[in-house]
């Protein structure tokens, strides 16, 4: 599974440059990656793409051809592995709710990495401002997007036939709505929002999309493992 959609860190760290004799694409897309989650796409040179992966210029054409062939590819593993980090999260052999509540607890940690400013998400935080004017990216943002849509929709598919969604649903449109909430934390994680509140609003959207508005709130919390703060 790419590592990607788990790291915790974007410091950057400038390396020896120059194309190393056990050279290690992943590694490089890795720190590319950082690079382009920390200034944006317009906003990162190529001396900056060469400190933060080791490789000087003539090394990263041959590799992955130019900055924009990079940024393309670091997009597309980040896709990859976020869906293949949904997957994991949104395993059959757990109740909806708490699967939902893992993928956005995961995302979090992605989004408000321990020591390190808030950066939210890698594709829509750079993607978003560059698909305005670049086909190639505005592709990848709806590619990736549908990814995340189409793993959201497979679970909720399985849960209705487990009898935990009514078959009267679109699971289609629940996704998306699942996915909406994704989008949120990434949004107002970048903002500066608390993890807590942030939190709270995703097990609020798992009560929403599983029907349980209505439960007490002990089963919400034993069924998100959040607990609604008391009001003073």
């Amino acid at each position: 599974m790419s590592n990607i959609y788990m790291r915790d860190s974007t410091k950057l760290e400038k390396r020896a440059r120059g194309r190393p004799r056990a050279y290690d694409a992943d590694d490089a897309l890795d720190h590319a990656t950082d690079a382009f989650w920390l200034c944006g796409y317009s906003g990162t040179s190529l001396d900056a793409l060469s400190d933060a992966t080791g490789m000087n210029r003539p090394s990263l054409y041959a590799a992955f051809g130019d900055k924009h062939g990079l940024y393309l590819s670091t997009l597309a593993r980040y896709v990859e592995g976020g869906v293949q980090a949904m997957q994991h999260a949104l395993r059959e052999d757990i109740p909806l709710a708490q699967a939902l509540q893992r993928v956005y607890d995961s995302a979090l940690a992605l989004y408000l990495p321990a020591g390190s400013e808030p950066r939210g998400c890698f594709l829509i935080g750079t993607a978003v401002v560059e698909a305005k004017t670049d086909d190639d990216v505005r592709t990848t943002l709806a590619q990736g997007l549908k990814s995340f849509d189409r793993a959201f929709e497979q679970r909720m598919r399985r849960a209705q036939a487990d009898g935990e969604l009514s078959e009267d649903v679109d699971a289609a449109v629940l996704a998306r709505v699942a996915s909406a909430i994704l989008h949120s934390l990434a949004l107002r994680s970048r903002a500066g929002d608390s993890r807590a509140s942030l939190r709270a609003t995703a097990a609020e959207g798992v009560m929403l999309i599983c029907g349980a508005r209505n439960d007490s709130p002990s089963k919400m919390a034993s069924m998100t493992g959040v607990r609604k703060q008391s009001k003073k």
